[in-house]
């Protein structure tokens, strides 16, 4: 961590911001800068870098070792059922609501390697409301978005899932979603036949579609306050009046200039409404 306090490492660090945006069209010029400068050296340390600008010439050059940088910047790291009580809340007081609608879309931002997304239709499919429903998920990462698409998790995890499940007000038993193999469990097929993956950036690209539901969860801890007022904007512009957004535990839309769109809705589980 020396080199964050030296002239020249605080220059590299904001040309190679300015270079991936301009090669990539990724944007992490609004990141929190000081998470975001431990994950630049963590990857300059994996990657065999002696300096920033050693590594910016390597994604610059190579674009698999951007795919790399993304890894450790975007930190690809999620749980099944997340906060169970999060999950309860959103079954026990905003499903009963959200089956007044004729059709569902959901938007999961920031959807990483896809557990909250699985967690979701899980919850869904067993309310009755998969069926009418349009899941996008999205996440700037390309390679979080495939392994989300292949809905296949380490066996290693399954017990935490298994319990966060429950706790989460599972109906069933979560092993009745997935097909084990050596080393890993593979979610149905059928819970994603209605989620679209895409890749989209809450620094960069503008609403995409109409929706009901967003759970935009531990994403926005990342970002600096100008950034979160950005993608604040972006998600109320994305959710029907009277419709539900849910952020991660330590988030919270109090300070932002968008907080007038938003009541309180379980202030606890960070679930806010629409007005």
């Amino acid at each position: 961590m020396e080199r964050t306090l030296t002239p020249e490492f605080e220059i590299e660090f904001k040309l190679l911001l300015e270079a991936i945006n301009l090669k990539y069209s990724y944007d992490f010029r609004h990141y929190s800068p000081a998470s975001l400068k431990r994950r630049v050296i963590q990857a300059m340390n994996r990657m065999g870098c002696h300096s920033v600008s050693m590594l910016q010439e390597k994604v610059l050059h190579n674009s698999e070792s951007f795919y790399d940088l993304i890894q450790f910047i975007t930190i690809p790291v999620s749980e099944m059922f997340r906060d169970p009580h999060y999950f309860l809340s959103l079954r026990e007081s905003v499903i009963p609501i959200l089956k007044t609608y004729p059709s569902l879309k959901l938007w999961v931002a920031g959807c990483s390697t896809g557990e909250e997304v699985y967690s979701l239709a899980i919850m869904l499919l067993e309310e009755d409301l998969l069926d009418r429903t349009i899941v996008y998920a999205t996440d700037i990462n390309p390679r979080s978005l495939a392994k989300a698409e292949n809905g296949i998790f380490r066996t290693e995890d399954i017990q935490k899932y298994s319990q966060n499940y429950l706790k989460a007000g599972g109906k069933q038993s979560l092993a009745d979603y997935y097909t084990a193999s050596s080393g890993s469990v593979k979610f149905h097929n059928a819970l994603k036949k209605n989620i679209t993956f895409a890749n989209h950036s809450l620094a960069t690209d503008s609403v995409f579609s109409e929706t009901h539901l967003i759970s935009c969860r531990n994403v926005l801890i990342y970002f600096d306050r100008e950034l979160q007022n950005r993608a604040f904007g972006l998600l109320q512009e994305s959710l029907c009046r009277k419709c539900f957004l849910g952020l991660g535990s330590k988030e919270t839309i109090q300070f932002s200039q968008h907080a007038k769109y938003f009541d309180p809705f379980i202030k606890s589980d960070r679930i806010y409404q629409k007005n």
